[in-house]
């Protein structure tokens, strides 16, 4: 009994198994060219997606604040004939213009040397403009209510100032709108594309990216693994394929956006800044553009896991 006891004591406890281990490698390789290339596809498509995005959206706001400012104003034109006394029939339009008052704002006649100038885009500087038949312009401001009767206007000054005429430049707002509307529309058409564009590089990726590992796939497959598992693989891969490709391309274009926006201000009050100004805004998409370049980002990285996923789904069942 005391010899059982003794080798008892003597023998060494048994050591637990040690555990296997596990390997931390994915199913899909994270540094692969595949990958990378995708990252640069996803990302240059994600920039110029963000560029059309921001120009639209300058094109519709600005569309929008010339037919708001075009809209205010009404011009009456007097054409001049020999004869007549032009400065003196201006004033009369001006005094009968304001008759109007309940609806129109303020009158402002030009004067003979601001009317010149007005053709100075067209004809140059430096020009004898005195023997031309410049006309003179009228600028009425328009209220919001109540509503001016133009109409009525129109008849009284084709009445009394012959040569007179009344311009409430609808046929500009028209074409503003014609404009900003193809502008618009061409813009949505080309995220389309490219939105197509990245679900197919995708779709060709993810298809390569099985192709490559073909062989882990089957192993899979023999060890019970699900195509629901598999598919998730592959989409956790591709949306931080799309993520970091969207952020680099989304981030770049607002980036550019930011830049643009301070250099308008920064160069306010020049010749070439008032002009870009005039045309394109000021370059400034606002907190609603940014969230909306941010939303964009977010939706590519969706798309690429959405398509990865169900390209998966598709050729698991060839395999």
């Amino acid at each position: 009994m005391a010899r059982a006891r003794n080798q008892s004591r003597t023998k060494p406890a048994a050591t637990p198994p040690e555990p296997m281990p596990r390997s931390a490698t994915p199913v899909v390789p994270k540094d692969s060219v595949g990958g990378r290339a995708l990252v640069a596809v996803v990302a240059i498509m994600s920039f110029l997606a963000s560029m059309t995005t921001g120009a639209v959206m300058l094109i519709r706001a600005s569309a929008s604040e010339w037919q708001s400012d075009v809209a205010r104003e009404v011009t009456i034109q007097i054409r001049p004939a020999p004869g007549r006394d032009l400065n003196a029939e201006v004033q009369r339009a001006v005094a009968i213009a304001r008759d109007f008052s309940p609806g129109i704002a303020e009158v402002r006649p030009y004067s003979k040397e601001e009317s010149a100038r007005l053709l100075e885009p067209w004809l140059g500087t430096g020009l004898a403009l005195g023997d031309l038949p410049v006309p003179r312009l009228i600028v009425l401001k328009l209220a919001s209510e109540p509503a001016p009767d133009l109409a009525g206007l129109r008849r009284v000054l084709a009445e009394r100032i012959p040569g007179a005429s009344l311009d409430d430049h609808r046929g500009w707002i028209d074409r503003m709108r014609a404009m900003a509307t193809s502008a618009i529309v061409g813009g949505v058409l080309v995220l389309v594309l490219m939105l197509a564009a990245t679900i197919l590089s995708v779709a060709f990726a993810t298809r390569s990216a099985m192709a490559t590992n073909r062989a882990i796939i089957e192993v899979l497959h023999l060890v019970g693994a699900k195509d629901r598992f598999i598919a998730g693989q592959f989409q956790r891969h591709f949306l931080a394929l799309g993520l970091e490709g969207g952020i680099i391309g989304g981030g770049a274009a607002i980036v550019l956006f930011a830049l643009a926006g301070f250099a308008a201000n920064w160069f306010a009050g020049s010749a070439a800044a008032d002009q870009a100004t005039a045309l394109f805004g000021s370059f400034a998409i606002g907190v609603e553009g940014y969230l909306a370049l941010m939303l964009q980002i977010i939706l590519i990285a969706a798309v690429t896991a959405v398509t990865s996923r169900h390209t998966v789904r598709q050729t698991l069942d060839t395999i």
